[in-house]
């Protein structure tokens, strides 16, 4: 569903109500995805970016972005992902990340990480000036963080990317990166995120410290990094 249209560039983009991008990738990938848990899990709730949700009262939610990282899509940048998230009376149990063009798979249970099928885990020992620092959008935190504080992280980690969205995530995961985090997301962008990261023996919270299941933000960083980047982020 998704891969067919990468780097076609005949591929029709429209704007959503907030500005942001989505293709007939998205709307097939999620229509799919439905189709497929409905079938097997009929009593199943759902909610999804691209048609919202149905039974988010049972007691066992799907939560799925068909494509986290659409900029990255319609741009060619293979920096993308589909999140797919088992959620259990409110809490996600289950996420995964799956890259289409590089045919990377990482699940995690929270207690358990995979990456194409092989236990993976964060890297140790890392302080912050050696650390790298991944982020989405600049823009994102400058309207919902503060902008000051986060500059000072970045000051202070060695290498600061933005290879954001849901790869972020899967590169801190597999041991590639140190801190990942963003200023605003979706509950479609983060339940996945969740139980990967816990997993592989990250720590996630909000931009605060507190739950991120409840929250609207995410910092992710190694159990080392985690408390510090939060004093940096909340002076």
């Amino acid at each position: 569903m998704i891969a067919p249209h990468f780097r076609d560039p005949g591929l029709s983009v429209d704007d959503k109500s907030d500005a942001s991008p989505v293709t007939v990738a998205d709307r097939n990938a999620e229509l799919r995805l439905r189709e497929l848990i409905g079938r097997k899990y009929p009593s199943h709730g759902i909610l999804g970016e691209e048609f919202g949700g149905e039974r988010e009262g049972a007691d066992w939610v799907w939560v799925l972005d068909p494509i986290d990282g659409t900029k990255a899509f319609i741009t060619g940048c293979p920096l993308f992902g589909t999140l797919i998230a088992l959620l259990h009376q409110g809490r996600p149990v289950l996420g995964a990340i799956h890259q289409p063009i590089l045919k990377q798979l990482c699940i995690g249970d929270g207690r358990e990480t995979t990456f194409n099928g092989k236990r993976t885990r964060v890297r140790r020992g890392r302080t912050l000036e050696q650390a790298t620092l991944l982020y989405t959008e600049r823009e994102t935190i400058a309207a919902h963080q503060k902008l000051s504080e986060f500059e000072t992280l970045e000051a202070r980690c060695k290498i600061v990317r933005t290879w954001g969205d849901c790869y972020g995530y899967l590169l801190l995961a597999s041991g590639f990166a140190d801190i990942m985090l963003d200023a605003i997301m979706n509950p479609w962008d983060l339940m996945a995120l969740v139980p990967i990261v816990e997993g592989a023996g990250g720590v996630i919270t909000d931009w605060q410290g507190g739950d991120v299941v409840t929250s609207d933000s995410a910092v992710a960083a190694l159990p080392e990094l985690h408390p510090e980047v939060l004093r940096v982020l909340n002076p």
